[in-house]
């Protein structure tokens, strides 16, 4: 749990008299605010050098409009509902601060303003919800997903936000599970959610057929750079406070996204003879991804074995696609909803007192209890985002149609959805092939 976000919501009296804010701490989680929001762009850079070519302008626009679609919701309803008051025995709080009704700048949560402390949420809600569209990448139609975000960001997001960090929420206060950053509402939510909508949709056309290679491994790596910056601001952020535990998380989020990516790379030197930047880039990730409950419950040296494991666990767990049938696209299972629950379990293994201020692990004299409540937390958020979730893309493919055309998914969702391209080497004016301005011999080769 984040030290902070539990705390009630703290009003100034009518009399003039309010709590301190700590602008130490106000800066800081200014700074952090920003930093996760850039998270998304990063993720959008991340996500658009793995597709290929025809559709890199469609994964860039699912990421960013997700950012203003969370954003109208959560402000609207979102915040209020996660971080209100309990209103449903631990589900999910009330909407007396809709529309952040009563919530002026004189509010404190803590010792930072409460309109910081609802945008700093906010963020993580934008790239919660930016993280599915990776697992169907190339061929969700654009119009669906306008509908999806928002639909789902209330009904998923939202009360497993309330669960895991609101002010009764039955997973922190009734059960007793840890999560210091988001292990379960961002990553195992945005995992199993993003599995959901693999199986509501199918396989891309020609999956396991024809190679689908990332179309620019420079823009992956740039991604992930931005990724891994912002989740400073992710993991300290969430301390709430410009303090040791900011300082510890911050360590602890380096150390875990560097035995990440060694781990993946140690397995593809091992199994395959090369050692690749996407693999570099993947594993910096899936370690960044585990250490993200853990990263304010262990110690340095549990954060390093956390990166090794979801390095070497994801860097294996990526192919299951392959084997199972189910075409996450960039890999948002393998990475995101595997490295969660690592990340979430190894909490009940790793967790010293000097960190979570009383609870421990098995390897620190905790016994099973606080593994067993980990799993516990991991398997309800997890049925319960795939199940939602996968009831609500089962009604937007029924109402409106979740897929795009064939024909579009052929000929690339950038020219026929959005009427652009990302290269000037692939079309010429209104969608006319290279080809088409070639001379003979030279288009022969081009369409060879």
């Amino acid at each position: 749990m984040t030290p902070a976000t539990a705390l009630p919501l703290v009003l100034a009296s009518a009399s003039g008299g309010k709590p301190p804010v700590d602008t130490g701490d106000t800066a800081w989680l200014l700074a952090a605010t920003a930093l996760v929001l850039l998270m998304t762009p990063g993720l959008a850079l991340f996500y658009g050098g793995m597709v290929r070519t025809k559709s890199v302008l469609n994964m860039l626009m699912m990421s960013f409009v997700s950012i203003a679609l969370v954003t109208v919701v959560w402000l609207a309803a979102g915040y209020s509902l996660a971080f209100g008051d309990d209103a449903f025995g631990g589900l999910v709080g009330g909407l007396r601060h809709a529309g952040m009704a009563g919530i002026g700048p004189d509010a404190v949560h803590g010792t930072v303003p409460t309109l910081l402390f609802a945008t700093f949420q906010l963020t993580f809600a934008i790239i919660t919800a930016a993280l599915i569209s990776g697992a169907v990448a190339d061929r969700a139609k654009f119009s669906a997903w306008l509908v999806f975000v928002p639909v789902w960001a209330l009904l998923v997001y939202v009360p497993v936000a309330h669960w895991v960090w609101g002010p009764g929420g039955w997973i922190v206060d009734a059960l007793g599970a840890l999560d210091f950053a988001g292990g379960l509402p961002v990553e195992i939510t945005s995992g199993a959610s993003g599995l959901a909508l693999c199986l509501v949709l199918g396989p891309r056309l020609g999956f396991k057929k024809d190679a689908m290679r990332p179309h620019n491994l420079p823009m992956v790596m740039l991604g992930a750079g931005l990724l891994w910056f912002g989740w400073f601001g992710f993991n300290a952020g969430s301390a709430m406070g410009a303090n040791g535990l900011a300082a510890a998380a911050f360590l602890n989020t380096l150390a875990a996204g560097c035995t990440g990516l060694l781990g993946w790379l140690f397995v593809e030197q091992r199994r395959d003879g090369h050692p690749t930047t996407l693999g570099a880039a993947s594993g910096a990730v899936a370690g960044l991804v585990a250490i993200t409950p853990s990263c304010g419950t262990v110690s340095l040296l549990g954060a390093l074995v956390v990166g090794l494991a979801a390095g070497v666990v994801c860097s294996y767990a990526v192919g299951w696609k392959f084997k199972l049938n189910y075409d996450d696209s960039l890999d948002v299972v393998g990475v995101h909803l595997v490295g969660g629950i690592v990340g979430t379990l190894l909490i009940g293994v790793f967790a010293v007192k000097e960190m979570t201020g009383g609870a421990e692990g098995l390897l620190y004299g905790g016994g099973l209890g606080q593994l067993g409540r980990q799993l516990v937390a991991v398997v309800a958020v997890g049925a319960y985002a795939f199940a939602v979730t996968y009831g609500i893309g089962k009604v937007i493919d029924r109402l409106m149609g979740l897929r795009a055309d064939e024909e579009h998914e052929r000929t690339g969702l950038d020219l026929t959805v959005h009427a652009e391209t990302a290269y000037d080497h692939g079309v010429l004016g209104h969608g006319a092939p290279v080809s088409a301005s070639l001379p003979t011999a030279q288009k022969a080769k081009t369409q060879a």
